[in-house]
This record gives structure tokens, sequence and C-alpha cells, in this order.
């Protein structure tokens, strides 16, 4: 019997024992990964499979889809329990956290991972003058932005706009209460994400003391991984990324269970606030390293 046809989707790809750290557990650190366990040989995986890469091409790289021939990588197979096929399961930030076993319609498909991934928006190439244009004053879009809702009151994306202005324009609470205002379906969009996570670093730099009083709490004890804590966040804000996401690597090195995993958790919240793909690339396969 022929094997299942392959597929040119950039959102597809053959996961293999030697592969499946980097290219799912790693890789779901930065992404969800659908890993669908199959075999040629298997009927309803055939009318499966399909499906799930018109579900996920529909998600425009929000998701990716691995797929693993139960018949060569039976260790893989053994690794996730599966006692039939196809078996489905959903793996985010190095964990299994969701599955299902046998063929599912396309609607079920879709809702099964509606709750746990929100769709990307397509990719457009935007026109070179758009690319060289400087940005916009934060003071000048949030007054553009508030005229726009005067005149359009109900295009609730206008008010996310003005949310991601304000905190530019360093008017963070007035953010905040744009951000709470919003609907469910724009509450969950990528930048409202991004604008929650620099607010909650905003609550914690109000409390963090000035850095030379944190160096000198880790002069006196390296472990203080409070304090430590702390000087990270600190450095973040004052621009200083890489120092800062050093302090977080230091306490998932020293103690990777320290306030229930707080190091892991302080990592992934900073990488979802930085622009930098290519530090935030190698911090994240740094922080890997660490935990796999």
């Amino acid at each position: 019997m022929s094997a299942l046809p392959a597929t040119d989707s950039p959102y597809v790809f053959d996961a293999t024992t030697e592969t499946f750290e980097t290219e799912v557990l790693q890789a779901s650190l930065e992404q969800p990964i659908l890993v669908d366990f199959w075999a040629e040989w298997c009927g309803p995986c055939k009318s499966l499979g399909p499906l799930l890469e018109k579900v996920v091409a529909s998600y425009h790289g929000a998701v990716r889809l691995a797929k693993v021939d139960v018949d060569k990588e039976q260790q893989l197979a053994a690794m996730f329990g599966v006692r039939s096929i196809p078996t489905v399961v959903l793996v985010s930030q190095g964990q299994l956290v969701d599955g299902f076993a046998g063929a599912l319609p396309e609607s079920a498909l879709r809702e099964f991972l509606s709750r746990h991934v929100q769709p990307a928006e397509p990719a457009d190439e935007a026109p070179a003058e758009a690319i060289a244009a400087p940005p916009e004053p934060a003071a000048d879009a949030v007054a553009r932005l508030r005229g726009e809702i005067a005149a359009e009151p109900d295009k609730a994306e206008l008010r996310l706009d003005l949310a991601v202005a304000l905190m530019r324009n360093g008017e963070a609470a007035r953010a905040e209460a744009e951000l709470d205002a919003l609907p469910a379906n724009l509450a969950t969009d990528d930048r409202a994400r991004r604008l929650r996570g620099q607010l909650e670093f905003a609550r914690l730099l109000a409390d963090a003391p000035p850095v030379d009083e944190l160096r000198a709490r880790l002069a006196r004890d390296e472990n203080d991984h409070a304090a430590r804590d702390q000087l990270g966040i600190r450095l973040l804000a004052e621009g200083d990324a890489a120092a800062g996401l050093d302090q977080f690597l230091a306490i998932l090195k020293a103690d990777r269970d320290w306030n229930e995993g707080g190091a892991k958790k302080r990592l992934i919240a900073a990488f979802s606030i930085l622009d930098d793909e290519e530090l935030v690339g190698s911090y994240r396969r740094r922080m890997s390293s660490l935990l796999f």
C-alpha cells in the first residue's frame, strides 16, 4: 500500500525520534505543535490527515502539524501511550495539553484547536515605502485614534490600536482600561496578549528596588533568587534585554522549580514583549537546553 501523499505546506512536517525534541518539544515553546500519529495501512488516517492539514493551514502559522509514522517511530508512539490510530495530541510549552483518538469531522477539529490556539492573520507584503516610513509618535497616534473612535465608535479594532498607543505613550493605566473593555474576540489577539505582558512587567517594576540595591543583595548572596528576578525586570525595563534575560536564565539553571517555575514563566513573558527575534530565538534555545 502506498504512503500518504506528501505535502508542500510549510506548516506540516515529518517528525522522528531523532528530531522530536528539537522540532516538536523545543519548537512548542514558540508555537503549539499538533502531532498526528498515523500509519500507511490506517484507513481513518487517510481521511483525517488531509483535514488536519487544511485546518492547520487556515491558522497561517499559529500552529504546525507534525506527522509521526507509528510503524517507523514506535518509541515515540510508546512515549505518548498511543493505543490506536489515528491519535492526535497538542503540545505547547513543551507539554502535552490535549488530544483525541479517531477521525473527527472538520468542524470538530476546528472546535478542538480553537480551545487552545487563535489563528494568525495572513502575512501580506508591505510596500517598500510603508516599510521605510518612520513610526508615528505615540502621542500623535493617541490623538488620531481618539478622533477615529469618535467617528466610528462601534469599530472595536480601533480601541485595541488605542490601547497599544497609550502604552507606548507611557499611559499604562489608560491602556489597561481600554484593554479590559475589548470584546472577547480581540482580547486574545496577539497584540492584546503582548500588551498584557507589558502591563504585567510594568506592575512588577513598580515594586522592584533600584538596580544598585539589587546588585548589592546578590553580592551578599548569589542565591537570592528574588533579588535576581527583580534585577532581571529592572534591566529589561532599562533596555538591556540580554542582561535581564541572563538573570532569569541564571535562576532557571540554579533552581528550575524556584517560585513554582517562576524563571521559566518570566522568560516566556519576556519573550512575548521583545521585538528582537534573533535575541529571543537565541534565549529560547538556551532555555530549552536547561529544560530538556
